[in-house]
C-alpha cells in the first residue's frame, strides 16, 4: 500500500514538474506563413 502511494506521489510529482518548467520546445522562429492556395467559397456541388 506504502509503495502504491510513493508512485502516485512521484507521478503526480513529476507531472507537476513537467506543467511548470520551462518550455522546451525547439521550433524555429519562422513567423506566419503565406497562403498560396486557392479559397474555398462555398458553391461546392458534388455530383455522384
Amino acid at each position: 500500500m506504502m509503495n502504491m502511494m510513493n508512485q502516485m506521489a512521484s507521478f503526480l510529482a513529476e507531472a507537476i514538474a513537467r506543467i511548470f518548467s520551462p518550455n522546451d520546445d525547439a521550433y524555429p522562429n519562422v513567423g506566419v506563413q503565406p497562403f498560396s492556395g486557392e479559397v474555398f467559397d462555398g458553391d461546392l456541388e458534388l455530383k455522384w
